[in-house]
C-alpha cells in the first residue's frame, strides 16, 4: 500500500509530510502486532483491524479475513479494487480463495472512501450473495465490516446479516 492509499493528504491537508511519515511508521508497528494465528472473537478488535487495513484508502477495496474453525486468522487479503464509488465483487473468487486456504469462516470487509459507513442496497445484496455462495461450501460469514477514515460499522452488530 502506498502512502497516498493509507493516509491521503487530500483528506488531511493539515498534516505535513513529516507527520504523515510518522503516522505511516505507527501503522506499520500496529500491523506488525496483528499476525496470522490471532483469533478474531471481538467485534471491536475486528472493526479496528479492518479500519487499519482499509479505512483511509482513496479507492474502494473489498477484502476478506479468512479464518479457521477457531476464528484464528489464516490470511487477510484485498481481493477487489474499485473506484471512489464502488468495487465489483465476484463470489466465485471469494469461494475459490476460501477453499484454497481451507477457511471455515470469513469476515467480509470493504471501505467507503466517502466516509459514510452505512451499507448501501448494493452492499446488502452483495453480502447476501456471498453468504449464500459460501454457505454452499460450509464457510460461515461471521460479519461484514464497512470502514472509512471516520469510523466503522459491523453489519452483524446492526442485525443486518
Amino acid at each position: 500500500m502506498t502512502e497516498q492509499e493509507v493516509l491521503p493528504l487530500k483528506l488531511y491537508p493539515q498534516i505535513s509530510p513529516e507527520q504523515q511519515a510518522t503516522i505511516q511508521e505507527a501503522i506499520g508497528i500496529l500491523e506488525s502486532t496483528l499476525r496470522a494465528g490471532d483469533a478474531f472473537t471481538s467485534a471491536v478488535e475486528t472493526k479496528k483491524f479492518c479500519r487499519l487495513k482499509l479505512g483511509t484508502a482513496r479507492d474502494e477495496y473489498f477484502g476478506c479475513l479468512f479464518l479457521d474453525n477457531q476464528h484464528r486468522l489464516l490470511s487477510f487479503e484485498r481481493l477487489f479494487r474499485g473506484t471512489v464509488a464502488g468495487a465489483a465483487v465476484y463470489p466465485r473468487v471469494v469461494v475459490r480463495r476460501s477453499l484454497e486456504l481451507n477457511a471455515a469462516a470469513v469476515i467480509l470487509t470493504h471501505n467507503h472512501p466517502s466516509g459514510v459507513t452505512e451499507p448501501s442496497k448494493a452492499d446488502n445484496a452483495m453480502t447476501s450473495r456471498l453468504i449464500h455462495a459460501l454457505g454452499l461450501i460450509d464457510v460461515r460469514v461471521l460479519d461484514h465490516v464497512i470502514v472509512s477514515a471516520e469510523g466503522e460499522l459491523s453489519m452483524a452488530e446492526q442485525g443486518l446479516l
